[in-house]
């Protein structure tokens, strides 16, 4: 992993270079060509700087990385910038998806929400399409006179003239960036179209690096998840567990409000808050009676031990720590450091109350399922105690959407 960053570090430094060359090429092609007044070549020259800013932006948060969770505010800055430099207040950045086979759009501006989420697009398709499987440039001067224009966007007001700039890697094509034309404006110049195209390279760039971080994430946790399907071999509840968990954290996250990049968190820390119990002897698992205190002590130690397995596991570090304190109580009588009420992470007082009632609701080694009627009464005594009462308040009226 340290020798990829070092790679790519190196490889964003070489196109650095580049950039830095080609703009300095730009600046002294536009001075030389310039035969008007002096007003004029300083206009040219504030404009050089401004977009060298914007381009120096978005390089920096290339060379730095884009932390796990916040790609679409890479995105979003990106094309904020790619505006910047045509002083547009319209513009998308569409990234092909590989599940689905279409182009997504991952930023915009001046487009509503509705139309972000409508519109997906298959390569050579509407403008943004064909740019996108041609590999090439395309402006469209008038928008509403093109055949392939309802395919871009699929509205028919405010149609000005745009330009759409595949996001290329040698002869890859990851993305495409969409920039209109503002309306004072009745064209784009040419130093306006290298930057946007320069920009376009270094967005794409980063959209590969995205690409390849969340590729090993995935390999990563498709690794972890495998281990913890071994669970299933010691405890068969334990498995069949894992997978309701999860539906369950993701319904009652989304009613709790909690943000996208937070929810993902707590679904996988619901499919192997119960790795830990890899560590433990399989007869204390699969034990028909009562526990004795000794055995007991050994069950809790784990969220201890499953905090060890993910924690050095870099995007599953939040997921560690939130199946670290699951067991946490909310009076504070819980384990292992003995937190109370918000010292709780949220995630973890979620998993606690959707832990507690799966297992309440199942049949186990040393007991018999509870009634469904038993098990809310279970929950609402222990809320306040045992549980947060606001999670157990969102997790009973989403028991009762599933009826």
């Amino acid at each position: 992993m340290v020798y990829l960053l070092s790679s790519i570090i190196a490889f964003l430094l070489i196109i650095l270079f580049i950039v830095l060359n080609r703009l300095y090429n730009l600046k002294l092609a536009s001075l030389k060509n310039k035969k008007s007044s002096s007003p004029n070549v300083k206009k040219i020259l504030s404009k050089f700087d401004e977009l060298l800013l914007d381009m120096i932006a978005v390089h920096d948060s290339g060379i730095k990385g884009v932390p796990a969770g916040k790609e679409g505010e890479f995105y979003k800055m990106a094309l904020l910038r790619a505006c910047d430099i045509v002083g547009s207040d319209r513009g998308s950045i569409m990234i092909y998806n590989n599940d689905d086979g279409l182009l997504h759009i991952i930023a915009s501006r001046g487009i509503s929400d509705e139309l972000v989420e409508k519109i997906k697009l298959k390569p050579g398709t509407g403008v943004a399409g064909r740019a996108f499987e041609k590999g090439e440039i395309i402006f469209v001067t008038n928008p509403e006179k093109n055949p392939d224009y309802d395919g871009y966007m699929g509205y028919d007001e405010q149609t000005e003239p745009f330009v759409a700039v595949p996001l290329k890697i040698k002869d890859s094509t990851v993305g495409v960036l969409n920039i209109h034309l503002p309306k004072t404006k009745n064209n784009f110049t040419d130093l306006e179209l290298k930057f946007l195209s320069i920009l376009a390279g270094e967005i794409s760039i980063m959209a590969e690096n995205i690409n390849l971080y969340q590729s090993i994430e995935k390999f990563y946790f498709e690794l972890v998840q495998t281990l913890a399907k071994t669970i299933d071999a010691k405890d068969s509840y334990t498995g069949s567990h894992a997978i309701t968990a999860r539906n369950r954290a993701k319904k009652l996250a989304e009613r709790m409000n909690i943000p996208e990049k937070f929810i993902k968190n707590i679904e996988y820390a619901a499919i192997l808050h119960d790795i830990g119990k890899i560590g433990i002897d399989d007869r204390i698992i699969t034990k028909p009676a009562k526990l004795t205190d000794e055995e007991y002590a050994q069950i809790k130690k784990h969220p201890e031990i499953a905090y060890d397995i993910l924690s050095p596991i870099e995007f599953l570090s939040i997921v560690a720590k939130i199946i670290l304190y699951h067991h946490e109580w909310f009076n504070g009588n819980g384990y292992p450091e003995g937190l109370k009420a918000e010292e709780i992470p949220l995630g973890s007082r979620i998993i606690s109350v959707i832990d507690a009632w799966d297992a309440m609701t199942s049949d186990r080694p040393y007991r018999k399922a509870l009634k469904k009627e038993d098990a809310i009464n279970e929950l609402k005594n222990g809320a306040g105690k045992q549980f947060d009462p606001d999670v157990v308040d969102a997790f009973l009226k989403l028991i009762e959407e599933e009826e």
